[in-house]
């Protein structure tokens, strides 16, 4: 990826709804070429698609945690996902290196919503251990992240 499109990608991380013109303005290039290269990016699998950003108080999810995950035996992320997707409250699951196999992120909007996550997270066959914890603020909050 060369400057140009790191650029593009960079200010449809700031705003989404940008036009081609507007991103256009700002690296340089017409909106149809700001277009091209968006559809390219699309194509190569460099831009996976476009979402909507919450706020997560807005939502409701007063609380914020990270899960890790200690598995018996060795688990697939196929697995993991299949386990964890139907989880309302798990917003991203991610195999890590460490002691722990897996670190699953949760928002919640009540510690009783947290606490049931955890059990029912604990409840899943390979699971042994679980460890939590709670967000306090977030400092660093990049977009696309």
């Amino acid at each position: 990826m060369d400057a140009v499109n790191r650029a593009i990608v960079g200010e449809l991380l700031r705003d989404g709804r940008a036009t081609y013109q507007e991103v256009g303005s700002v690296v340089g290039l017409s909106a149809p070429a700001v277009k091209r290269r968006v559809d390219l990016m699309l194509a190569r699998g460099e831009i996976a698609g476009f979402t909507v950003r919450v706020d997560p108080q807005a939502m409701g999810w007063i609380l914020e945690g990270y899960v890790e995950i200690f598995c018996s035996g060795i688990v697939s992320p196929k697995v993991l996902e299949r386990d964890f997707a139907p989880i309302p409250e798990v917003v991203r699951v991610s195999t890590v290196t460490g002691d722990a196999d897996a670190m699953v992120h949760v928002m919640a909007t009540s510690m009783e919503e947290i606490e049931r996550t955890v059990e029912r997270i604990r409840t899943v066959t390979h699971v042994v251990k679980t460890r939590t914890a709670l967000v306090m603020s977030r400092v660093v909050d990049r977009p696309g992240a």
